[in-house]
């Protein structure tokens, strides 16, 4: 992994527009959304403590990856999702939510799957997405 080159890009705009950053990357010819993509992202189907890899697929309801899917127009990049829990109640707005601080024990949860999923992302730069979700997916999907 040592000679491999990786850009990291954060977007400097609201989730729902996160597609915008990989504008100036789309029309390259080195650039392959389905090899050289891996999208980190929020995942209230996940508990904290809890990620999984995929390698293609709908946005599934996510405004940041609905962006990223309208910006590039197809499906196939991988991305890594990372549980932040399930669904908050009626009354609370799912954007603050999802913004607002970890509990306690859910932020003890998220802070001991950073080790691992940085192994997975070093697994996704050097064998690929296939390979980091056989060695990295583990258990059911949901929960």
């Amino acid at each position: 992994m040592a000679n491999e080159v990786v850009r990291l890009i954060k977007p400097q705009t609201y989730m729902n527009r996160s597609g915008a950053v990989l504008g100036p990357l789309k029309g390259r010819a080195d650039f392959d959304p389905a090899a050289d993509l891996l999208v980190l992202v929020d995942d209230i189907a996940l508990s904290p403590g809890r990620f999984r890899l995929r390698g293609a697929g709908s946005p599934g309801g996510h405004n940041g990856l609905k962006s990223i899917q309208g910006m590039l127009q197809r499906q196939d990049y991988a991305r890594l999702r990372i549980g932040v829990g399930m669904k908050p109640p009626e009354w609370e707005d799912l954007a603050d939510w999802v913004l607002s601080r970890f509990s306690r024990d859910d932020r003890s949860a998220v802070d001991a799957i950073l080790d691992p999923m940085a192994d997975a992302v070093e697994t996704w730069v050097a064998e690929g997405i296939e390979r980091a979700m056989t060695k990295h997916n583990k258990g059911p999907e949901k929960g």
